[in-house]
Formats: C-alpha cells, structure tokens, sequence
C-alpha cells in the first residue's frame, strides 16, 4: 500500500520514449515502478523496474526507452524504495507531450508501440500502452448523412486484392458488412474507405449498437483493429464527439471511439419525433 506521494514530469520524444524527472529524496537503487493495472500487474511480465538516477539539476530521473515493449494495457506508476513496506505513488506534474503527436512509429519485433502518461480519475499518474501487429490508424473521419468516409495509414502489412474494411457487431458474427477499400497502396500504406450506414441498420435497432471497424489487408487475411492510438491522446471516448445523423426511422448513427481509442460506428435508437 503506498501513502506518500510526489509529482513527476513526463517529457516524451519523438521515437517514443518517456522520461520522468522528480523532485524526492529517495534511497540508492530506488527504481521507478510501473505496474500492469488489474491481474496482468501480478503475472510475469506485469511490473517494469526503471533505474533513477541524479539529473544535472538534481531531480531524479527515469527513462522508459522506446525500445522496451510493454503489453498493452495501464500502467500506474510508483518509486520502489528498498526495504521499504510501501511505494510512494506518482502524481502528474508537467507532460511535455508534443512528440507524440503526428509521429511515424518505428515497428519493432512485436509490432507498433504507443505509451502515452496521462492522469487518473482519482489524480495518479499512469501510462497508457498499446501494442499492435499490425495497426490500421484512423486519420480524418468525414461525415455525411448517409455514411462515414475514413482516412487512415496501415502499418506492418500491405493492403492487397480484396481488401475490404468490416463492420462487426461483437456478438452477433452473422451481421458483419464489409465494404471495398476506395483507396490503398498510397504513400506510407495510406487508405482509405466509405461504409454506409443503411446496411448497418437492415434490422430493427432496439438498443444502441457499437459496430466495430476492422481492415482485411486481402481475401481470407485476418483483420486489423481500425484505431487510432499514434498521438497524445490517451483516451478519445469523450474527447472526440462526432454528431449522429439519422440513418434510418428512429435510429441515429455516428462514429466514435472507445476506452482503448478503437473506431466504431454507434447506432442508437430514437424516441418518434426526436
């Protein structure tokens, strides 16, 4: 159980990695100390130890290079004293992010890596990680009445013959609807694609619906979460609010993101004479 606290500074850089700079006077060989969020955090592979070192102004500093791949997930963060019972548990200070935004990914040997540190609901300090191979970026989105027009980057895999994007509805895997890529193969593997709303809402929509949007590079390949996770952004749900347009007799559609910044398409049903 951790009781102290202290705030630290993130700065990120352009490959991705993330410095902590914090003011403590800690114990020699204390570590920084990030922990997967939830049961990964007490299997292998779930805790990650940073060495703290003196920085030239003096604060304790932690470097989590880009080159280690953390699992997807969140991370809360903490200093491990040793011999000490509890941690002291990180509060965000400063986060010099600007890096992160618009950066080409380096792809390393388990695929696209993103970490983006970001403040808890109750004020602490985590880092939120995604790991993807391969990773079909969501760019601009374009709205219309009747369909939504995506743009967005491939990475890790060539949009072939027959590449198409699908809608899903999870639990239902009879209702998929795929339509054809409008675009594919351009500079840095950009595509892009339209996918109108009606298929969507061929039966009646009692209760709102996420559709979720995967990219088939070719026929019979396996799909790619569509997603967008290269910036600064750690959580997209309500940040980025697209406005519904009706799609069909009481039910308005829209796209959006979820907690983990996959793209979906929301169908929701209306009262008459909303």
């Amino acid at each position: 159980m951790s009781r102290r606290t202290v705030r630290a500074d993130c700065a990120a850089d352009p490959a991705g990695a993330l410095t902590f700079d914090l003011s403590l006077d800690a114990a020699p060989e204390s570590v920084l100390l990030l922990r997967n969020r939830g049961a990964a955090g007490r299997l292998p592979g779930g805790t990650v130890r940073l060495p703290l070192s003196r920085s030239g102004d003096g604060l304790l500093r932690a470097v989590l290079p880009s080159t280690t791949e953390l699992p997807e997930g969140r991370w809360d963060a903490y200093v491990e004293e040793p011999g000490a019972e509890d941690t002291v548990t990180l509060l965000p200070g400063l986060r010099d992010l600007r890096a992160l935004v618009d950066r080409a990914p380096g792809i390393g040997p388990s695929g696209i890596g993103s970490r983006v540190p970001y403040p808890t609901l109750d004020g602490r300090l985590a880092v939120r990680c995604w790991l993807r191979a391969p990773h079909a970026e969501a760019g601009d989105v374009g709205l219309d009445a009747s369909h939504l027009t995506v743009q967005g980057v491939l990475y890790g895999v060539e949009a072939g013959e027959g590449a198409e994007v699908e809608a899903r509805l999870p639990g239902e895997p009879e209702r998929a609807h795929r339509v054809p890529l409008t675009s594919s193969g351009g500079p840095g593997g950009a595509f892009a694609f339209t996918l109108p709303y009606a298929p969507l809402t061929a039966e009646p929509v009692r209760e709102e619906q996420l559709w979720q949007l995967w990219l088939i590079p070719a026929e019979g390949a396996k799909g790619v979460r569509i997603s967008r996770i290269l910036d600064d952004v750690w959580s997209r749900k309500k940040s980025f609010v697209y406005p519904g347009r009706p799609a069909a007799k009481g039910v308005v559609a829209a796209p959006c993101y979820t907690d983990d910044n996959d793209l979906c398409v929301r169908l929701k049903p209306v009262p008459d004479g909303s």
